[in-house]
C-alpha cells in the first residue's frame, strides 16, 4: 500500500468516527432470537464468484426461513460485470461509485444504510473499506461482522477470522453463532 493509499485511509477511519459520533448508535440491550428476526442485510465482496454464488445459497437458506433479504455486493474493479440475481434482493457497486475516500455515493447504499434491519451480517472478510463504511453507519439493530479491536463500536457480535480463511469457514461461523444464541437462556441469578 502506497503512501498515498495510507494517508487516504487514515482520513476514512477519521471520517467515519466523527460520522458515527454525530450519528450515534442507539444500541438496545435485548436479547437476540433468530426465529424472531425479519429482516436480515448482508455486506459480501462480490468480486469472487465461487463466494458470490455461496451468498446467494445463504440468501435462499435464510428465504426458506421467513426472512426478507437484502445484499450489497462491493466489485474492487471500475466496473460491474454481468451477472444473474434478481435486483430485489441484490444490488451492486463498484468502485466507479466512491468518492476520493473511498465513501460509497449511490443512493441505493445510503437506503441500504438507513434500513434497520433486525439483522447485519459483514461478510468482509479482506477488510474492504467500502463495506466497512456501510456496516458503520448501517441502521442494522444486531450487527456481525469480522473481529477487529478498532470496530468493536461497530458490531454487536465479532467473530475472529484472519485473512487465510475463506468465506465459507467465515459464513458457517457466522450461522453457528447466531443460532447459538437462540439458544442461550438468561441466568437469574
Amino acid at each position: 500500500m502506497g503512501i498515498i493509499e495510507k494517508i487516504k485511509q487514515a482520513l476514512t477511519n477519521i471520517y467515519i468516527k466523527l460520522e458515527l459520533k454525530d450519528n450515534p448508535r442507539d444500541r438496545k440491550p435485548s436479547r437476540f432470537n433468530f426465529n424472531e428476526i425479519k429482516s436480515v442485510g448482508i455486506l459480501v465482496d462480490a468480486s469472487n464468484s465461487e463466494d458470490f454464488e455461496l451468498v446467494k445459497r445463504y440468501v435462499v437458506y435464510l428465504k426458506e426461513h421467513r426472512k426478507k433479504v437484502k445484499v450489497i455486493g462491493y466489485f474492487s474493479a471500475k466496473k460491474i460485470p454481468d451477472l444473474t440475481y434478481s435486483k430485489l434482493e441484490y444490488d451492486f457497486f463498484s468502485k466507479k461509485e466512491l468518492n476520493w475516500f473511498g465513501k460509497p455515493k449511490s443512493a441505493h447504499i445510503q437506503n441500504f444504510m438507513d434500513e434497520e434491519f433486525d439483522l447485519l451480517i459483514d461478510l468482509n472478510i479482506h477488510d474492504h473499506f467500502p463495506l466497512k463504511y456501510i456496516s458503520s453507519l448501517s441502521k442494522g439493530q444486531f450487527k456481525v461482522g469480522k473481529y477487529n479491536e478498532k470496530d468493536l463500536e461497530t458490531y454487536d457480535m465479532m467473530i475472529d477470522s484472519d485473512n487465510t480463511k475463506t468465506l465459507k469457514y467465515f459464513l458457517r461461523q457466522v450461522d453457528t453463532y447466531v443460532t447459538m444464541l437462540n439458544k442461550v437462556e438468561p441466568s437469574l441469578n
